[in-house]
C-alpha cells in the first residue's frame, strides 16, 4: 500500500529528531556553562569561600574589583559556553565555548598552584582539581561532534 510515503515520513521524523537532540559534546558545553555561571554568581560574587579568597589573593591584588570581577568573568564565560552549546552546525563557535570554559579553570589552576607553592599550601587540592578539570575540557573539546543530518554521507 503506501510504503514509500511511510518511509519518507519516517526519514523526515528521524531528521527532525536528530536536529533537536544534543550531542554529548554540546550537552557538556551547556551543562558546564550553566555550572560556571552559577559558580561565578553564587559561589564567588555571592558567597566566596575563605579558601577560594585566600588562594586567589595573589591574583585579586592585581584585578580591579577583586573577586567580584573574577566572579563576573565566570558568569560571562559560562553564559558564552551555554549559548555555543545550543549551536548545532557551528563548530567554530563551539570551539569558542570550550575556550570560554577552559580559561577560568586554567587560571584557577595556575593561581592555586602558585599559592600552594608559596603563601598558602592548602591550595594544593584546588590546584590539582582545577588542573585536572582543565585537561578534561581540552580532551572533550577534541571529540568529534557528528555532522548535522544534511551533511552526513548517505549509505545506499
Amino acid at each position: 500500500m503506501g510504503g514509500a510515503p511511510h518511509s519518507a515520513l519516517g526519514r523526515l521524523m528521524r531528521g527532525a529528531v536528530a536536529r533537536q537532540a544534543f550531542s554529548r559534546r554540546r550537552a557538556f558545553l551547556v551543562a558546564i556553562g550553566l555550572g560556571w555561571a552559577g559558580y561565578g554568581g553564587l559561589g564567588i560574587i555571592g558567597q566566596p569561600r575563605y579558601g577560594t579568597a585566600r588562594g586567589l589573593v595573589d591574583l585579586t591584588r592585581h584585578v580591579p574589583g577583586g573577586l567580584d570581577t573574577l566572579g563576573w568573568m565566570w558568569v560571562a564565560t559560562g553564559l558564552l559556553a551555554t549559548v555555543t552549546g545550543f549551536l548545532v552546525a557551528c563548530p567554530r563557535m563551539q570551539a569558542l565555548g570550550y575556550v570560554a570554559i577552559a580559561v577560568p579553570a586554567g587560571l584557577w589552576a595556575g593561581v592555586f598552584s602558585a599559592a600552594a607553592a608559596s603563601t598558602y599550601p592548602p591550595a594544593v587540592g584546588s590546584a590539582c582539581g582545577w588542573g585536572a578539570f582543565t585537561i578534561g575540557v581540552v580532551l572533550v573539546s577534541g571529540m568529534d561532534d557528528p555532522p548535522p543530518p544534511h551533511l552526513r554521507k548517505r549509505s545506499r
